[in-house]
């Protein structure tokens, strides 16, 4: 202490006052050498005169924020180099002094873990949506690179829920969402308990503050009550253990908001349900203790049936060890007994961050530091594909795991996502397994592929050399890994596949035009290229081959066919994508409208003609795939179409007209009229209609439904 008061004394009066930083020095003696102790002083002082006069918006000193920050990181004892980029994480961005200043002064590692912190708030995206993926993927791809960049967000974002109340209401919301959905979980996968729950209180705070509020009251009411009964059963076992010579800690646990919350919302229980249940932690010296305990609670109390689960001999995904057994407490009153050593209880608490060995060599004995690295490594590959949206998503698989736990046949575990098939098993394992499954055995027994996993069974894959993965398979695969497989593989073929269909329609187009590829020359496929904004002909015959560009209407183009303003007043309110100039018809099997998923279908004669994806007559043509053309409907189209309805009415007189009536109120002009059946109660109508998209449409149906004559209405199609 004497050492860390000398060293304080001759920093600025300012931060001889700071109580923060004596905090912090007397943390950081506990576990770090004099010298790193000064390094973290020295970090300190530079922060502190960076920030001199900026203040948060809460009135504090701005310096506080980063010595919070690496308070947090000094309670779960990171080394001197983390904590020191969590005291300047704010300098780069915020004041004058650059990376090189802090490489120069405190070496390359403290300035990458900067960088990687400053990073993820650095970029400007075109929505909040994108925004949010990307900035997710960038701060997956710094844990990649260093996992205490991400111990410094998170504990920087855990400062900054502490002193959310000077926020505006709009950016509260926005933040505490934002750490429901990605940092809490993200503390989870990593096994930091003590984030995690803190985190997600916080955030359960500021987005739901009145039912928090309803809660929090909720619990001090029942605490009185709770203490005693926490108190009495905590003493039963605690001089079972002492009768049975097992030396423990009996803790009665306290039940955190957001987690009682959560089980109220999803199990659709009432509050007094969730709160009667009561907590212990019992922490041992070694495991064959833990067992022996679980038999001395078990012996104390029945335990109920199906709820004991074996967390030490499989490990949850993030590294947490534990027995866990619900009993039947004094007058049946449920109680939950967690059951760990103590080094598994500091691994629950801290997870990736206990026992802190980032530089060491032997990682064998350091399970959630190997299980976040092998997550890590598998997020690498995972962000190689797609876009920043479909990183998020499949990424949000992993970090809300709802896990079973399967084998290979060697006897080793598999974890996978609740509801995994075969084919997830088979990715897990390895990608080159999953692309060449063919088939698979549950215990020994042949099973599709889509068949869910339980838990405890064991899986055998077989494969072949040249087998593929199936399209289909994305229909019913649950892990992100092979779900991204699936998709990089087929992206790989459709491009190639693309290119080679799109040469041979683009040919075929040009014959029926007397003319070639060969013919139309090197000289004009450059011209067309460059008009078009084209690299390369691969890229003009893929987007053929995709259908986004029609070949007839390319092969014109190249031809120099192309007349401006054909049958112009045929053109519909329709982006085609490069049918510029080509007729559009609309079917009159299914009478398309904006808004309908549609396809176009290039025909003889009529040009491109629109149908309902759903329509009937899809199905012949099948047989004709280089026909189908890709089409999306403009946002704003100022225009009628035609659309058919069927209603089923009752027999009274006038009721025709009563219907008539109600759709033109609607503002909808009736095109033609049909009765198709007449029975002796009801008849069947059909109207043809002027309507202006399909919420004009869904608005006169309403109506018409509403009516007391009126049996059933459903639009017509083919």
């Amino acid at each position: 202490m004497d050492y860390a008061a000398t060293l304080l004394s001759k920093l600025p009066g300012a931060s001889r006052r700071d109580h923060g930083v004596r905090r912090l020095v007397d943390v950081l003696n506990t576990y770090l050498p004099d010298a790193q102790v000064k390094k973290v002083l020295d970090a300190y002082e530079f922060g502190a005169a960076a920030h001199a006069g900026q203040s948060r918006k809460s009135g504090e000193p701005y310096i506080t924020h980063p010595v919070a920050v690496a308070q947090e990181l000094a309670e779960m004892h990171l080394d001197a180099e983390a904590i020191c980029a969590a005291i300047l994480h704010d300098v780069v961005e915020d004041t004058p002094a650059t990376l090189e200043d802090i490489e120069g002064r405190f070496g390359e590692e403290v300035a990458l873990i900067v960088d990687g912190v400053s990073k993820l708030d650095q970029i400007q995206f075109r929505s909040r949506a994108e925004a949010q993926a990307e900035s997710f993927r960038k701060m997956m791809l710094a844990m990649i690179e260093d996992i205490r960049v991400i111990l410094v967000k998170l504990s920087d974002r855990l400062h900054n829920m502490q002193t959310l109340g000077a926020m505006p209401a709009q950016k509260k919301n926005r933040i505490a969402r934002e750490t429901l959905d990605i940092y809490a979980p993200i503390a989870n996968r990593l096994g930091i308990n003590r984030l995690k729950v803190q985190l997600e209180d916080l955030g359960f705070k500021h987005l739901h503050p009145y039912r928090y509020r309803v809660l929090e009251n909720a619990l001090k009411k029942s605490k009185g009550s709770q203490k005693q009964i926490v108190r009495r059963i905590s003493e039963q076992f605690s001089k079972a253990m002492a009768e049975d010579g097992i030396s423990g800690e009996v803790i009665g646990r306290e039940k955190h908001l957001y987690s009682i919350y959560k089980k109220m919302a999803e199990k659709k229980r009432v509050l007094s349900d969730v709160v009667d249940v009561y907590g212990f932690r019992i922490i041992v010296d070694d495991v064959s203790t833990c067992y022996q305990t679980l038999g001395l609670v078990h012996q104390l109390y029945k335990p109920m049936p199906g709820r004991f689960k074996d967390y030490i001999a499989i490990p949850r995904i993030n590294g947490y060890q534990s027995l866990h057994t619900t009993l039947f407490g004094p007058k049946g009153l449920p109680l939950e007994v967690q059951i760990r050593t103590r080094n598994m209880d500091r691994v629950a608490e801290s997870g990736v961050a206990s026992h802190w060995i980032y530089k060491a060599d032997d990682k064998s004995d350091a399970t959630p530091q190997r299980r976040a690295r092998e997550w890590l490594a598998n997020l690498a590959e995972l962000q190689q594909s797609g876009t920043s949206e479909e990183f998020l998503e499949s990424v949000k698989v992993d970090l809300f795991p709802d896990k079973i736990y399967v084998f290979t046949p060697k006897g080793d575990i598999m974890p996978l996502p609740k509801g995994a098939t075969t084919v997830d098993f088979a990715y897990a394992v390895h990608t080159d397994i999953g692309d060449r499954t063919v088939a698979a055995k549950i215990n020994r027994v042949l099973v599709p592929l889509r068949t869910p996993l339980q838990n405890g069974q064991t899986v055998e894959i077989i494969t072949s050399r040249g087998a593929k993965p199936n399209p289909n398979w994305l229909t019913f695969v649950r892990s992100a890994k092979a779900r991204t497989a699936i998709r990089n593989h087929m992206k790989n073929l459709r491009s190639v596949e693309s290119v080679d269909l799109g040469r041979r329609l683009l040919d075929k187009s040009l014959k029926d035009l007397n003319s070639s590829l060969r013919k139309v020359g090197k000289i004009r496929m450059a011209e067309a290229l460059a008009e078009l904004s084209l690299k390369t002909t691969e890229e003009l015959f893929e987007q053929i081959g995709l259908g986004e560009r029609l070949a007839p209407l390319t092969a014109r183009f190249l031809m120099g066919a192309a007349e401006e303003g054909e049958a112009a007043e045929n053109i519909a309110s329709l982006v085609i994508a490069g049918t510029e100039g080509m007729v559009v018809s609309y079917a009159k099997c299914c009478y398309p409208l904006p808004g309908d998923d549609v396809m176009g279908y290039l025909t003889a004669g009529r040009g491109v003609v629109i149908h309902r994806n759903n329509c009937g007559n899809l199905s012949n043509f099948r047989k004709q795939p280089e026909k189908w053309i890709a089409v999306s409907w403009e946002k704003k189209i100022d225009r009628e179409f035609n659309c058919q309805i069927q209603c089923e009415t009752r027999n009274r007189t006038g009721v025709l007209a009563e219907v008539a009536a109600t759709i033109a109120d609607c503002r909808s002009n009736i095109e033609q009229v049909e009765v198709i059946s007449r029975h002796e109660d009801c008849s069947v109508l059909t109207f043809l209609l002027k309507v202006k998209n399909r919420t004009h449409l869904a608005q006169i149906m309403r109506n018409v439904r509403k009516m007391p004559n009126v049996i059933r209405v459903s639009r017509d199609c083919a």
